[in-house]
């Protein structure tokens, strides 16, 4: 084959099937960089609420757009809310993670014993739903005391573990603007703000609002049905 017909071959073939490929490639992973994305969730942080093995959709929309591939704000139309589940980069090494939004720009936080106060207000504690226990092993459940926490109208589910404390004690702090406190509903076994401080609004990427997919990593990633595409409370 000679020259010419080589070039006009490989012409073809970049015209053809080549570029539009790399054309979605680049869509997909605009889509993916800007809109809306999933995150793996490979630790127990956020027990009971996410389990590991859970991949969550997460609405990068939520709150505004950013340009592509950048963390460059192009308009913003909200800002997350206590209680909300969000999605951001780590301030302590930029790994990106997954926690629920305690405390708002304003907000004074503190923890007694593992007890949530906000503006001076204890936090109600109730029961939780058997239902949700039962997404721990029956094996761990007795290892773990689990309630159902409630700041003014935003309750979540929340768990601590006997013999291990991660900083029932915190604070008290006020949040600065621009700065949101973040926890893990795992209270004993969470790396959040009550160790690398409060995140800022620019290292947000989104809200994480269902679980998309669940596998269960210690039964040969079978998946758990139920919990694909439930709502994240």
């Amino acid at each position: 084959m000679d020259k010419t017909a080589m070039r006009e071959k490989v012409v073809k073939f970049w015209r053809k099937e080549a570029k539009p490929l790399l054309i979605m490639v680049i869509v997909l992973f605009a889509f993916r960089s800007a809109i809306a994305d999933w995150n793996d969730v490979p630790t127990g942080s956020m027990k009971p609420t996410i389990i590991e093995g859970d991949r969550v959709f997460v609405n990068k929309l939520a709150y505004d757009l950013k340009f592509p591939f950048t963390s460059w704000h192009m308009v913003q139309w909200d800002n997350p809310k206590r209680g909300e589940i969000v999605v951001f980069f780590s301030p302590a090494d930029g790994i990106r993670l997954v926690k629920r939004v305690i405390g708002v720009p304003g907000d004074k936080i503190e923890l007694k014993k593992n007890k949530l106060f906000v503006n001076d207000k204890e936090a109600n504690y109730d029961g939780l739903d058997q239902k949700v226990i039962d997404e721990i092993p029956a094996t761990e459940q007795p290892a773990h005391s689990f309630a159902r926490e409630t700041v003014q109208d935003k309750s979540h589910a929340v768990m601590s573990t006997f013999g291990l404390s991660g900083a029932p004690n915190f604070g008290p702090i006020t949040i600065l603007e621009g700065q949101y406190f973040m926890m893990g509903d795992n209270r004993d076994n969470s790396f959040d703000s009550r160790f690398y401080g409060c995140v800022s609004r620019k290292a947000i990427v989104g809200r994480a609002s269902a679980v998309v997919i669940s596998l269960n990593h210690q039964a040969h990633y079978s998946p758990r049905w139920h919990r694909f595409f439930s709502k994240l409370l």
